[in-house]
């Protein structure tokens, strides 16, 4: 799944050869590059954490190098899949946060919190007590 972001430095950043996707379209790649730099980008469209791939992936999981970060990136596995079969990005419908940092993290915790079924009034009642406290 993918989104459009404004840092694409920070993330996975697909390459659909210009195509502008909208919530619920999906469309083949044509290639994925972990944490561009600006310039170079293919894309704003940043992958956000969810795939759906085949087994296929496995073995070049298995024989890819070190990239950004000096780590294994399933990015890079991912751009040798696509010259094997397709592999398509999918504009997310929704909202998300990034959790690989901190302030991402708590943002996604406080929405959930407020929008679960159960707990989410008592949740939201608290939060609103908790932000009006002057300290």
């Amino acid at each position: 799944m993918v989104e459009p972001v404004e840092d694409v430095t920070a993330y996975g950043v697909v390459d659909c050869k210009g195509v502008n996707l909208d919530p619920g379209e999906s469309v083949p790649m044509v290639g994925v590059v972990e944490k561009p730099k600006a310039d170079v980008a293919p894309s704003n469209l940043a992958v956000v954490g969810r795939y759906v791939l085949s087994a296929e992936i496995w073995p070049l999981l298995a024989k890819t190098p070190p990239g950004a970060g000096d780590e294994i990136q399933l990015t890079d596995a991912i751009d040798m899949l696509i010259e094997k079969e397709t592999v398509e990005a999918y504009h997310m419908k929704g909202k998300s946060h990034d959790c690989g940092n901190k302030l991402g993290y708590m943002q996604a915790f406080v929405e959930y919190g407020i929008r679960h079924n159960t707990l989410g009034e008592e949740f939201k009642t608290w939060l609103k007590e908790s932000v009006g406290i002057k300290k």
